[in-house]
C-alpha cells in the first residue's frame, strides 16, 4: 500500500527504525512502532509541550459552488426526468382558430430520463493497542487524530468530484462539463485577453458577454439567469485589489458587482475563486466558469453522507480497524446549455 500526501505541514519528518530509547533528531522516544504509526509520545521531565497539533495545510470549496441533497442510500446510479413539449403548427400560428374549424392543435410530450453514476467512497483508520493506550497518559485521542485524516480525505475526493469529475470513471464536474458551451475571452485594447492587462470595462464585457449568452441559451427564462462565477485564485485577487481609476474608492469587484447583467435584471451575482479553475481551459489557459448554481440546474447526491460504519478489534494485528463509507453521486447537469466557459482570462 502507498500513502498520498493529501496537503503540506511543517511539523517534520517520521523516522521509520530506531533502537528503543535511542534519540531520533536528537530526541529521546519510546519506541520505533509508536513513531510509524503516528504515536510518537515523548517523555520528558526538562520540555515544554506544544499542545497545538499542527495538520496539513489544504483547502476544499465544493459546499459552496454547487447543491449537494442528502438521501437515496446505496445506489448505483440516479436518474432525472424533463420533459419537452410540442405543439401542432408550432405555439404561434398554430394555436390560432376560427369558427368552422374541424380540428385543433393538440399539445404532446415528450418525457426523457436521464442516468448519473454514483461511486463508494471508503476509508478506514487503525489504532494500534498499545498506541492507546500511551494516548491515555497524554489525554490526547489518536482516534480522533485519524478521524480528522478520513474527513481531510473526504473533503477532497469530494472537491475533485466536484469540479472535474474523476477521470477513471469517465466522470466531469463543474469546469469540464464536455456539453458545456466554450469560448476564447476576446483580446481587450492592450492584444491580449488577460484581465491583467483589460481595463474594468473591458473585464465587465466577459462577464456580462458570458452572462447574457448563457441566459440567451436558455430562452431568457428569468430563472436561468446566471448567478455564480468560479475564476482562479489570482484573477479573483487581482479584482478585488485592483482599483477602478487611480482617484476612485471602489475595486473592480465592486465594479462588477454593481453593473453586471445579473444585477440589473433582479438577480443576483457570486464571484468565488477556486483553484480548479487554473489552467482548466483549452490550452492550459485559465478558464472562467458561468452557470445557474440552483438544484433545478445542477447538483450533485451525497446519497450515504460519510458515516463509520463499523469498528472490531483485530486480534492478529493487536489493534482496532474502523471502517468509514460514503455514496456519492457524479455533478449532475440538467441544462447544459446553463454552463459557459470562458477561456484565456
Amino acid at each position: 500500500m502507498s500513502f498520498t500526501n493529501m496537503g503540506t505541514t511543517n511539523a517534520g519528518t517520521f523516522t521509520m527504525k530506531s533502537a528503543p530509547g535511542t534519540p531520533a533528531n536528537g530526541i529521546p522516544v519510546m519506541d520505533a512502532d509508536g513513531i510509524a504509526s503516528g504515536g510518537a509520545f515523548l517523555v520528558s521531565e526538562l520540555e515544554k509541550r506544544d499542545p497545538l497539533i499542527r495538520k496539513p495545510l489544504t483547502s476544499f470549496t465544493y459546499p459552496r459552488d454547487i447543491v449537494i441533497q442528502s438521501g437515496g442510500g446505496w445506489v448505483d446510479y440516479v436518474s432525472a426526468m424533463s420533459v419537452a413539449y410540442g405543439l401542432t403548427g408550432g405555439a404561434g400560428n398554430g394555436p390560432v382558430t376560427a369558427g368552422g374549424a374541424n380540428g385543433i392543435p393538440i399539445v404532446q410530450a415528450n418525457v426523457d430520463k436521464g442516468v448519473y453514476k454514483a461511486h463508494v467512497f471508503a476509508a478506514a483508520l487503525r489504532v494500534m493497542f498499545q498506541d492507546m493506550q500511551r494516548a491515555n497518559y497524554i489525554g490526547r485521542s489518536l482516534d480522533n487524530l485519524l478521524q480528522d485524516g478520513v474527513r481531510m480525505a473526504y473533503d477532497k475526493h469530494m472537491d475533485a468530484n466536484t469540479y472535474v469529475g474523476l477521470t477513471e470513471y469517465g466522470t466531469t464536474g463543474l469546469v469540464n462539463d464536455p456539453n458545456a458551451t466554450e469560448t476564447a475571452a476576446a483580446n481587450g485594447a492592450a492584444g491580449t485577453s488577460t484581465w491583467a492587462t483589460k481595463t474594468p470595462q473591458e473585464i465587465l464585457k466577459d462577464v456580462n458577454d458570458a452572462l447574457t449568452a448563457v441566459w440567451a441559451a436558455n430562452e431568457y427564462d428569468e430563472t436561468a439567469i446566471p448567478n455564480h462565477i468560479l475564476i482562479p485564485y489570482e484573477q479573483y485577487n487581482y479584482i478585488l485589489t485592483t482599483m477602478v481609476t487611480d482617484l476612485a474608492t471602489e475595486t473592480i469587484y465592486d465594479f462588477l458587482m454593481k453593473n453586471n447583467v445579473a444585477a440589473k435584471n433582479g438577480g443576483s451575482l457570486f464571484i468565488g475563486a477556486t483553484r480548479w479553475c487554473k489552467g482548466a481551459g483549452t490550452g492550459s489557459k485559465d478558464r472562467m466558469v458561468v452557470y445557474v448554481n440552483h438544484e433545478r440546474f445542477v447538483k450533485m447526491d451525497e446519497l450515504v453522507p460519510m458515516s463509520r460504519i463499523m469498528s472490531a478489534p483485530n486480534v492478529a494485528n493487536v489493534c482496532y480497524d474502523t471502517a468509514y463509507m460514503a455514496n456519492i453521486s457524479e455533478v449532475q447537469p440538467f441544462y447544459p446549455t446553463s454552463i459557459m466557459y470562458v477561456d484565456g482570462i
